[in-house]
């Protein structure tokens, strides 16, 4: 029965509560035409129904192994990366307190350019040592981490065996040896052989003689540990050194013998390591004379041997069969400045810089051994390294 005139108009039905929920497709699915036909084949087989071949051997069974070595191919890596980075974190933990505070560095090495001061010292653990030059293990820790000295040592002071500057960042990767013997001012000592900057007051003392020597500022550094060294040299399989003339040498008594040839030679990490310290030479025909400038060369060579083995092709494959064994050695070869984030940019920046390697050249000997350098000799050295002026003037005494 309708209403009369005047009466309210009939009340709309109120709109059910419901939530919209939006399906979107997958990336395939929006690349890719949908395959309406296979779902309607789906539909038509019903509940129950067997899927054909075409359904369920969708990728061939070589195709799933390549995915799956893929796979394990990225968990090694991965793993090697890990074991690199926990290692070099671990070794600068080990760094003397106090050193820190004399670099400049930022852990941003690939962006900006850095100078690292590499040190090695005459402290010989019972591996690299003579019978009466090996050093108890506490010894060993203390000079390594960069103190000058330790109460149970038992033959201080120690000097740097091996003093070299590498400048690495933004597509360089240049290197710089100082000799030994190198006269240099050594901050509150005055003139000596820049070696005794290390046995007065370890790296930190070490540091500061090189950057007034150059007029540079050193950003890192990294103190050498001989049987981490050795170890990391093996670990890549050896390095090949191409030495401009025969190279036999004995070091630490007669301990460690080398009788190299003039050319390529394989060497594994003990014959690296004495050819580094190699000071004389027994082989009569030989022009290498076994001067603190040829040892500095030498040095490098072996800098050299490790980067080319590191960057060779073929020795790719052994190196990612090695990768979490190299990746924990590589900074056991040394007591740096640098951890987890710095440390890695060092090995790509050695990987893909170039750069030439480079001797402090002496000009004149003193009487009592010192090798004197010009202040020109100086500052061509420090604008090499750096590829510009240095920001200090340097400052080389004249004996």
């Amino acid at each position: 029965m309708s209403g009369g005139e005047g009466s309210p108009p009939p009340k709309r039905p109120e709109k059910p509560e419901y939530t919209v929920y939006r399906s979107r497709p997958s990336l395939r699915g929006r690349i890719g035409k949908p395959n309406l036909s296979s779902l309607r084949d789906r539909f038509s087989r019903g509940p129950g129904a067997p899927k054909p071949d075409s359904e369920t051997d969708e990728r061939p069974l070589w195709r799933r192994g390549l995915r799956w070595a893929g796979v394990a191919a990225l968990a090694w890596i991965l793993i090697s990366l890990l074991a690199f980075a926990i290692s070099a974190q671990i070794q600068k933990g080990k760094l003397a307190e106090g050193i820190g505070d004399e670099l400049d560095g930022n852990p941003f090495l690939l962006a900006s350019p850095q100078t690292i001061l590499v040190l090695g010292t005459d402290v010989r653990s019972g591996a690299f040592a003579g019978p009466e030059e090996a050093e108890p293990k506490n010894c060993l820790e203390a000079v390594g981490s960069g103190r000058p000295k330790d109460g149970s040592c038992k033959n201080p002071p120690f000097r740097s065996d091996t003093m070299m500057l590498v400048r690495a960042g933004r597509g360089t990767f240049r290197k710089l040896s100082i000799p030994r013997d190198t006269l240099a001012e050594v901050p509150g000592l005055g003139p000596q052989k820049i070696n005794s900057a290390y046995a007065s007051g370890g790296a930190k003392l070490a540091i500061r003689t090189v950057e007034g020597l150059l007029g540079l500022r050193v950003d890192e550094v990294a103190i050498i540990d001989f049987d981490g060294f050795r170890s990391f040299i093996d670990s890549i399989g050896g390095i090949t050194v191409d030495l401009p003339e025969p190279v036999c040498s004995e070091v630490s008594d007669g301990a460690f013998n080398l009788d190299l040839e003039r050319g390529d030679n394989e060497l594994d990490g003990f014959q690296a390591i004495t050819l580094a310290r190699t000071r004389s030479n027994t082989c009569g025909s030989s022009a290498f004379s076994g001067t603190d400038v040829e040892r500095a060369q030498f040095q490098q060579l072996i800098i050299d041997g490790i980067k080319g083995r590191m960057t060779d092709v073929t020795a790719l494959p052994s190196n990612f069969l090695r990768g979490p064994l190299i990746g924990w050695n590589a900074p056991r070869a040394m007591v740096s400045s640098m951890g987890a984030l710095t440390m890695p940019q060092l090995v790509i920046a050695a990987g893909i810089g170039g750069g030439g390697t480079d001797v402090l050249e002496p000009s004149s000997t003193t009487a009592a051994g010192n090798l004197v350098v010009s202040p020109e000799e100086c500052l061509r050295a420090a604008k090499t390294l750096l590829g510009e002026n240095p920001p200090r003037q340097p400052k080389c005494p004249q004996g």
